[in-house]
């Protein structure tokens, strides 16, 4: 009996990129080294990935880690936690510019450009980040000698622009997916948002699901459903009718924090999908309209930017941290913000 305990579609993120599985092991079962046993109940996952997963202890039996030559018996309850299973169609290496922020045998770490989505999927079977990345591993060897293939540990969404983690093995991968699956991971974004807010930090709990009217677009749901979800935000700089915030995502759900800033009244600024791109705040006057139209034009996505990425590094433990400067049309919408909260709007 298998249970897949996390259903997967094209527009997931971060840690909603995981397969969680539980298997109760059938009462005829002889015994069995369990990397083997897992190797012919799961469909295409290799036997290194099933004893790298043992080893970053994301393989438990009746509730304790087993290491990958434990035997299953029959009725044991193993639950796994693996990245995401392989593709189902195959993936062409193209010439995508990449900004490597940081590289070595184990880890990339690439400061994503906006508009490029990351993964390919229904309508972006090319063009993506990952078909940019075979084409920049290529020609290079791991450290066993072999090709170097990539492996997503999380997302972010394609017109938000900021730091990206790459595993270059896929023992690497799993040791990293534990560690988002565990929330360990320090991730801060900043954001510009509608509205002025009263307070200067603030924490939304709120769980997570699909719109029933749009299923492209996240919401916030009873507790009893959804997935857990909790960002922390602090105000930056305050604006008037905007305010630049930051964002510290405890959980990584797919559009968490467009999600969740607008289930607080402070949709992002420009973002179509949850109502930013339609002015929420401020005057009537022609002039106004005309400036936000400006800006929606000099910064045409959400305003999101991912600026710290910090983790504890698969192989050697040191903990590695990396910030990504503001974008040059984020820079730009907020110099133009700042002014008019400072001189209002010229002629």
């Amino acid at each position: 009996m298998e249970e897949n305990l996390n259903n997967t579609t094209e527009l997931q993120e971060e840690t909603d990129l995981y397969e969680h599985h539980r298997i109760v092991v059938d009462k005829g079962q002889e015994m069995l080294r369990i990397d083997k046993y897992l190797q012919m109940r799961l469909e295409g996952i290799s036997r290194n990935k099933i004893q790298a997963a043992a080893k970053a202890s994301c393989i438990v039996v009746n509730g304790k880690a087993a290491k990958s030559n434990y035997k299953v018996k029959p009725c044991d309850t193993i639950s796994i936690l693996l990245p995401e299973p392989p593709h189902e169609f195959e993936l062409v290496a193209e010439d995508i510019p990449l900004k490597v922020v940081y590289e070595d045998d184990d880890v990339l770490v690439i400061d994503k450009q906006p508009g490029l989505v990351v993964h390919p999927g229904v309508g972006n079977y090319t063009g993506t980040l990952l078909n940019g990345l075979l084409h920049y591993f290529q020609d290079k060897k791991g450290r066993d000698g072999e090709p170097i293939s990539p492996y997503l540990v999380h997302r972010i969404d394609k017109d938000t622009s900021g730091l990206l983690l790459i595993a270059k093995n896929e023992a690497a991968q799993v040791v990293l997916a534990k560690q988002f699956f565990d929330h360990t991971i320090e991730r801060k974004y900043n954001a510009l948002v509608w509205g002025d807010f009263a307070d200067t930090t603030g924490t939304i709990d709120g769980n997570l699901e699909r719109s029933p009217k749009d299923r492209r677009v996240m919401m916030v749901c009873d507790p009893e459903r959804g997935k857990h979800a909790v960002t922390h935000w602090s105000v930056v700089e305050r604006f008037g009718y905007v305010t630049l915030v930051e964002c510290v995502l405890e959980t990584g759900r797919t559009h968490q924090i467009r999600a969740h800033m607008r289930s607080i009244g402070h949709p992002l600024f420009n973002d179509a999908a949850y109502g930013g791109n339609e002015i929420l705040k401020g005057t009537t006057f022609t002039k106004y309209k005309q400036f936000v139209s400006n800006c929606f034009q000099l910064m045409p996505r959400q305003a999101l930017h991912a600026l710290v990425l910090g983790f504890e590094h698969p192989t050697t433990g040191q903990h590695m941290h990396f910030e990504s400067p503001m974008p040059d049309d984020f820079s730009s919408l907020l110099a133009k913000w700042r002014g008019y909260a400072q001189n209002g709007i010229r002629e």
